[in-house]
């Protein structure tokens, strides 16, 4: 998933770190000791034993996470903190400018610092790593929560030897490599700290690991924690689906930068909603029944595909303001459209030719995307460029009002250009090239292990160049930078397709809004609403909004009969047919309102429609690169 400037007080800060005596041992490792044992109460408790010298020392807890994109360590969900000098507790300080920093001073003759704390692990389903975590069955551990580390010594030279306590019958999966197990506690084998808070652990209850792909070298592995004992057993044939995700990934790229990989797939309805790339692992959450139920599964078909495609876009290369030396400086995050927006385009892809996704569902996919970009109205006065610069806020803005305040745009949108740039390929080449040529010169060979290969705008220019000339300067700046009336949808026009809208929801429309339980009538209405009628969005010139329907309000009744979402499409398709407006009682807090909508276009749903002269470069986009049972092919 994965900044702004800095201000004159943070510069001086990091410039009086930056001078500071580095009080800690370098060439001593920092033991970490993390039980997990209460986590199902909602409290992880954590001792860190960090050799230091005598004199003033700063510690910091991780603020600036690699793939969140903004200043998310949940410090506020630290408590207990102590720290210990031979056994005698110590004074110590916060910052009063960095907030994350910690300062103490070592007594002579004190070359171990014992530090505890505990930390609170959320209930909020909404949130992000910071929210919900564990149930009473399963539990995600994010290293980078439970620890601090010292600063004045270079991040790369801190090396932490990491154990874990489950609580007793629980399994665990990590890419992090495993020293030994003994007496209840899983001991790792020593890693850098990068290697540490990029290795998160899913445990619990009920745990099923399988191994993807057997054939292919290094090893991929599924590890499934799920709230049930149903809740992981994954059909054969949705395996087989991941299995064909490694192959179609490693024929793409033709190379990759993990030792192994892991995808932790934590299975619960009281956990957020979300996946988090790592370069040898993705943390990636969804509903109970993720893999059982035909609905949910289809709401997940592109999470694991995106955060996979990470390990290559996103770790691997990834942009140098985002390659930040420590996890106190701030990330600026004005490339999300390359970091995101390809890898958002990547795991589309990848979902299709995997089988996660069958060729009407990623059609469909695409419809959903490009309809919603198209009419979104803030597009009218936000250029995508600021909703990369602004991540770290938007992220966490509410969903009332996104229409117009715009959000995290730079996935979706910058799928539809990065689709466009294929189609360009593909067709100035004849046929001989295209987007895959991309990645296999920016993102693959050589294979090794983890690595981090920053690059800039102009990178991406002269890898583009290098596959086929063209101003890729313009095409990106037009794109990113400019206010534009309408979605870039050359991707769709020029592979073959057109956009346009029917009177009847795709059956991929249709399982999305149960797997999410929110109604879509955007683009009748100008109403996007939750299963007890809650307006959770709404554009503002819509005939909803223009008739004093907002966001906030309850849709009690539509034409004198109680609401649901069937009277509410029978009463679009009644005005059409009628000419007369639709009756809506609403309730705002304590008061009711009666608002008569004046919109008569009947029903409204995106789809993708074929233009036979065309050729179908879509078509060719979404081909398997590797045939079920078949040698890699690069199919264009």
């Amino acid at each position: 998933m994965s900044f702004g400037s800095r201000g004159p007080s943070t510069l001086l800060l990091f410039a009086v770190l930056a001078l500071a005596p580095a009080r800690a041992q370098a060439g001593g490792p920092i033991r970490l000791r993390v039980d997990l044992s209460d986590a199902p109460r909602r409290m992880v408790h954590a001792r860190l034993d960090i050799p230091v010298r005598p004199g003033p020392l700063t510690l910091f807890y991780p603020k600036w996470i690699p793939g969140e994109h903004g200043p998310t360590g949940p410090i506020q969900n630290l408590a207990g903190l102590t720290l210990a000098a031979k056994g005698k507790a110590l004074p110590w300080e916060r910052d009063k400018v960095e907030m994350y920093a910690i300062h103490v001073a070592v007594p002579e003759g004190t070359s171990t610092l014992d530090v505890s704390l505990d930390f609170l692990l959320s209930g909020d389903e909404q949130g992000f790593t910071f929210g919900a975590s564990s149930t009473s069955n399963l539990a995600v551990l994010s290293w980078n929560q439970v620890l601090l580390y010292p600063t004045g010594v270079p991040v790369e030279s801190l090396v932490y030897e990491a154990s874990l306590k489950l609580p007793a019958g629980w399994a665990y999966g990590t890419a992090l490599p495993l020293a030994r197990e003994s007496g209840g506690w899983i001991d790792f084998k020593p890693a850098p700290l990068v290697t540490l808070i990029d290795s998160p652990v899913n445990a619990g209850r009920y745990f099923r690991t399988i191994h993807l792909a057997p054939e292919l070298a290094p090893p991929h592995l599924l590890h499934l924690a799920g709230d049930s004992r149903e809740a992981v057993d994954i059909p054969r044939e949705e395996e087989e689906h991941y299995s064909r995700l490694i192959r179609e990934a490693q024929a793409l790229f033709g190379a990759h930068h993990y030792r192994e990989y892991h995808f932790l797939y934590t299975l619960s309805d009281h956990v957020p909603f979300f996946g988090l790339e790592h370069h040898e692992s993705s943390d990636n959450r969804g509903a109970e029944r993720s893999l059982i139920d035909e609905d949910k599964e289809l709401r997940m078909a592109d999470l694991l595909s995106h955060e996979f495609a990470h390990s290559w876009n996103g770790k691997y290369r990834r942009p140098a303001d985002l390659a930040t030396p420590n996890y106190e400086v701030p990330m600026q995050t004005d490339l999300l459209w390359v970091y995101e927006g390809l890898t958002q385009y990547l795991g589309w892809v990848l979902a299709a030719r995997s089988g996660l996704l069958n060729p009407e569902q990623a059609r469909d996919y695409l419809a959903e995307t490009a309809a919603y970009e198209d009419q979104e109205p803030g597009r009218s006065w936000r250029p995508l460029l600021d909703t990369a610069i602004s991540a770290q806020f938007l992220y966490e803005a509410e969903r009332s009002w996104s229409g117009w305040r715009r959000t995290v745009d730079f996935y979706e949108e910058s799928l539809l250009f990065w689709l466009e740039a294929d189609a360009i390929i593909r067709s100035e080449s004849k046929g001989e090239r295209s987007l895959d040529d991309f990645c296999r010169r920016f993102h693959g060979s050589p294979s090794g292990p983890p690595t981090v290969k920053p690059y800039t705008f102009e990178d991406v220019v002269a890898a583009m160049n290098e596959v086929q000339p063209h101003d890729w300067r313009k095409f990106f700046t037009e794109r990113v930078n400019a206010l534009q009336a309408r979605a870039p949808l050359g991707g769709i026009t020029r592979g073959g397709w057109r956009l346009t809208y029917t009177d009847s929801a795709s059956a991929y429309h249709s399982s999305l809004e149960k797997a999410r339980k929110r109604f879509d009538f955007l683009y009748s209405l100008g109403l996007y609403l939750d299963d007890q009628g809650e307006v959770i969005d709404a554009w503002p010139k819509s005939p909803a909004v223009q008739a004093g329907i907002v966001p906030g309000m309850k849709l009690i009744a539509v034409n004198g009969k109680q609401w649901t979402d069937d009277v509410m499409r029978e009463a679009i398709r009644a005005a059409a047919r009628s000419h007369t407006p639709i009756e809506i009682l609403t309730k705002n807090g304590e008061f009711y309102t009666t608002h008569k909508v004046d919109y008569r276009g009947g029903e409204r749903y995106p789809k993708l429609v074929r233009v036979e002269a065309s050729p179908d470069l879509l078509d060719r986009d979404l081909a398997p690169l590797v045939p079920p049972g078949g040698e890699t092919q690069h199919r264009r």
